[in-house]
């Protein structure tokens, strides 16, 4: 028996290629199924919440089957729009929609200038829309595809805002009845604006600019911010995680300072305290401060994030998924931000649509570096525009289990609520200067 054994072995060693792959199991992913190529890539535009929204779809050759992606520009909404229909239509048309690393590749770099803004927001709606077609093809959610659960759901912050301290520390008491654990309180709109009434700015008596411009006065808002945190502090106990954007709307050297003097009310994190071209400033707010910093959303290459991160000169990653390229890209950023134990905090605003939102929530539900996830809570119309728009019950989003991302989109219902071309990040100095966000 062991010389018949012996004599099989080695007639199996030496057997034909033709005979070796005739015997080779097929993969149960590659049978019978033929090879799934793009059949349409185009925009869907609609504002059932207000802020203009763009989502593309991408169509396949298999009947029935196609994804949608997030690539919202909502301040220059109607630029990304040619740019799916046209340019990324006809790039993609015809090709494999497994492919998804290589067609993130090649659409990136395609128009040879890349970084643009415009650009960055159609091919993150197409990355998404693949991701959802590669879940519905293996019959599996995304976030399986991402790795499986981190964590059972994922954890949010909401957002208090009001006049005066007083009726921030309201709402923020309000969100902790509904079980929120982490809320951002702005007294007005980011850098004060429009609780300011009591200040006249002289560029408005001076007639420069346009009317509808928005203000804000630093000094009045770098004092404010203190006194705020003071007062919801003490109203609303030592558990409670809070939150600030102060959306770059200072000089660096007086966030520094402002933020120094936040250290006694412990908060989560204070976001984005300097616009991208103050970078240079993070090395000495590090060393001034020990108050955790979130920066990142207005970042427009995934390379933006690689030296702050390795420096560990903030400590979350504000990410816009549907800016920065998509899931491929924010993947990447958050995987190296777990070797330098930087946090995620992926950008959530209202004019990130339900499906970008839906896409957050998969990276946040399977990395382990996740941090905390900036939430919205959808109106009926938006709920009625995209079928399966993510939930949160006490205070955590919690993830779809359908295959693919897990939302869809009634073409009929977001045709009512056409976009515009508004936008309102006009904000200046009482003497007229622009401030940048």
């Amino acid at each position: 028996m062991l010389g018949l054994g012996s004599t099989a072995g080695i007639f199996g060693l030496f057997d034909s290629p033709k005979a070796r792959a005739e015997n080779r199991t097929t993969p149960a992913y590659a049978k019978g199924m033929a090879p799934v190529t793009i059949k349409s890539v185009r925009a869907i535009t609609t504002a059932p919440g207000g802020p203009n929204l763009v989502i593309v779809k991408v169509e396949t050759s298999e009947p029935g089957l196609y994804g949608l992606g997030c690539a919202t520009f909502t301040q220059r909404a109607l630029v990304v729009v040619p740019a799916i229909n046209v340019y990324l239509n006809e790039f993609c048309v015809g090709k494999d929609v497994d492919n998804i690393e290589d067609m993130w590749q090649s659409a990136y770099v395609s128009s040879y200038w890349r970084n643009g803004p415009d650009l960055n927001n159609a091919l993150s709606g197409l990355d998404q829309a693949l991701w959802d077609i590669k879940g519905k093809r293996a019959n599996m959610p995304v976030y399986q595809l991402l790795g499986g659960k981190a964590r059972f759901a994922v954890d949010t912050y909401t957002h208090a805002s009001g006049p005066t301290p007083e009726a921030v520390a309201d709402k923020v008491q309000q969100f902790m009845e509904m079980g929120f654990r982490h809320i951002r309180i702005q007294q007005g709109g980011y850098g004060g604006v429009g609780a300011m009434a009591d200040i006249k700015p002289d560029f408005k008596a001076a007639g420069f600019a346009r009317e509808t411009d928005d203000f804000s006065d630093q000094r009045t808002y770098l004092k404010r911010v203190p006194k705020m945190f003071d007062i919801v502090r003490k109203r609303c106990g030592e558990d409670i995680q809070l939150l600030h954007d102060m959306h770059e709307l200072t000089e660096p050297i007086d966030a520094i300072n402002m933020i120094k003097g936040l250290e006694e009310y412990r908060p989560y994190f204070i976001e984005d305290p300097f616009s991208p071209e103050n970078m240079g400033w993070f090395k000495q707010l590090r060393a001034t401060t020990s108050v955790p910093i979130a920066m990142g959303e207005l970042f427009n290459n995934v390379n933006e994030f690689k030296e702050p991160m390795a420096n560990q000169l903030f400590d979350f990653i504000r990410i816009h998924i549907s800016q920065i390229g998509g899931i491929t890209p924010a993947m990447k950023v958050a995987r190296l931000g777990e070797w330098f134990n930087v946090r995620t905090a992926w950008h959530g605003p209202g004019d990130t649509s339900p499906v970008g939102h839906a896409a957050n929530n998969s990276i946040d539900i399977a990395v382990w570096n996740f941090g905390i996830q900036e939430s919205q809570m959808f109106n009926d119309k938006v709920k009625e525009v995209f079928p399966g728009c993510p939930t949160i019950k006490n205070g955590y989003y919690h993830v779809s289990e359908s295959p693919g991302l897990g939302i869809d989109i009634n073409e009929k219902e977001a045709a009512k609520y056409p976009i515009g071309t508004k936008s309102r990040w006009t904000v200046r100095k009482s003497d007229g200067t622009i401030l940048k966000p």
